[in-house]
């Protein structure tokens, strides 16, 4: 009986230490593996944990800088400790990397991990301090060691990492050692760093824009992009040339819109249109309008193509994802001075206001369809896509044109965004400015 008292005594006694041990903990950390090794940082610096597959490259950058991200709009550098530390890398069958997003004295970094574990606190008193036994990483990266549950843990001193003294940067033989992250460019090529720091700096354009407008860059819309890149440079650098927030990305774009972007089209750009049109002697002439809105585009471009073919019978397959817009459009109404003269001649006059005519009317199939998904439509003479592609994913965009190449019949048209652009032997431009339409050779 003595015995059972003494081991019930011993079981107290252990829960009574394991509450203090549990009452006591005054330090947490998220805890991670590189190599097969566990590893701890303090939560305090950890701003979120991610996972990502794409980075943008950096010119000039040492070999562990990943790149940059676009974390909802702020560019930061990833860095790849498992390279910083020259560590063996994991056999992933994926490309997706585990990140942990450190804030660093008011900078934020993304750090490539093998995996991101848990949280796990402990009590301060019992971090051991580094030993040289840990040789895989510089000892002075290490703040600490510590035993939980049989487990043992490397604590990071990533302040120390991501931080850089006077006296280092003055003293430093490897960058890995130093800390120091982007290389400025190689002395004696001045046009090569201007070049490299121009190309880092359209890349986190780039990447603003995808993330705060949904544009993406491609060849679609390169010419433009660096054009406009050049006149947005004017009178900024560093920080100031980025895209912090929704608002400076729309700034940006400003110059990118069509004419007529959400209106009727002008007489002028009308007539613009109405000059690439070729010579079509077809009884039926077909047309998919993409991104047609709440129809303004599409009743502009159906008066241009009845006055251009007066004999034909016109067909407009019009298409938008906005169910909303795509709706009212059939039934608009309009007051007079809304319409310009080019559309009067096909409109009627009701009690609520003028509306297109009959003829018209019958030739548009306004309907809710997204373009990313498959497209079951007859061979097109036209196609209308203003400043659809560009808001699109690159791969999309690349499956679209390959769509129109089938759809378009040999020598039919298609009529880009003002500020866009078909690149290959099967596109011929037709147009100039503000136009942008382009034949096609197939």
């Amino acid at each position: 009986m003595a015995a059972v008292i003494k081991d019930l005594a011993q079981v107290n006694a252990d829960l009574q230490e394991q509450k203090e041990r549990v009452e006591n903990v005054d330090f947490k950390m998220v805890t991670f593996s590189l190599a097969g090794k566990d590893y701890g940082v303090d939560i305090m610096n950890v701003k979120e944990i991610a996972k990502a597959d794409k980075f943008t490259y950096v010119p000039n950058a040492a070999s562990f800088v990943r790149g940059v991200y676009n974390l909802r709009g702020d560019i930061i550098p990833i860095i790849d400790l498992r390279q910083f530390f020259h560590l063996p890398m994991s056999n992933k069958t994926d490309s997706i990397e585990n990140m942990l997003i450190l804030h660093i004295n008011d900078q934020v970094y993304g750090t490539i991990v093998d995996k991101i574990d848990k949280v796990v606190g402990i009590n301060k008193e019992t971090i051991q301090p580094p030993h040289p036994i840990f040789g895989d990483i510089n000892i002075k990266f290490i703040s600490g060691v510590v035993e939980k549950l049989g487990d043992l843990y490397i604590i990071l001193d990533v302040i120390r990492i991501f931080t850089v003294t006077e006296d280092e940067k003055k003293s430093r033989s490897n960058v890995a050692d130093s800390g120091e992250f982007f290389v400025p460019p190689p002395p004696g090529d001045p046009s090569g760093g201007q070049r490299a720091t121009a190309d880092t700096a359209i890349g986190f354009i780039q990447e603003s824009l995808a993330a705060l407008r949904g544009f993406t860059a491609s060849s679609v819309n390169d010419k433009w992009l660096h054009k406009r890149f050049s006149e947005w440079s004017v009178g900024r650098s560093g920080d100031s040339l980025q895209l912090r927030s929704a608002p400076e990305a729309g700034e940006f774009l400003d110059t990118f819109p069509s004419p007529g972007d959400g209106e009727f089209w002008s007489e002028a750009y009308a007539s613009s249109i109405k000059k690439v049109l070729p010579d079509n002697s077809s009884a039926n002439i077909n047309v998919w309008n993409i991104g047609c809105g709440k129809g303004y585009e599409t009743y502009s471009f159906a008066c241009i193509l009845k006055s251009r073919y007066p004999n034909a019978r016109i067909k407009i397959w019009a298409n938008d994802k906005d169910i909303m817009a795509v709706s009212q459009a059939p039934n608009m109404v309009y007051e007079l001075e809304e319409l310009p003269e080019y559309c009067r001649t096909y409109t009627v006059h009701g009690s609520n206001g003028y509306s297109f005519n009959q003829v018209i009317k019958d030739g548009i199939i306004f309907e809710y369809h997204d373009v990313s998904n498959e497209n079951t439509l007859p061979e097109m003479d036209v196609i209308l896509v203003r400043d659809v592609l560009s808001y699109m994913a690159a791969q999309e965009q690349t499956r679209i044109i390959a769509d129109f190449s089938e759809k378009l019949k040999s020598r039919g048209i298609v009529i880009m965004g003002r500020n866009e652009e078909l690149i290959g032997v099967d596109w011929q431009s037709v147009a100039d400015d503000p136009v942008s339409a382009y034949l096609h050779n197939g």
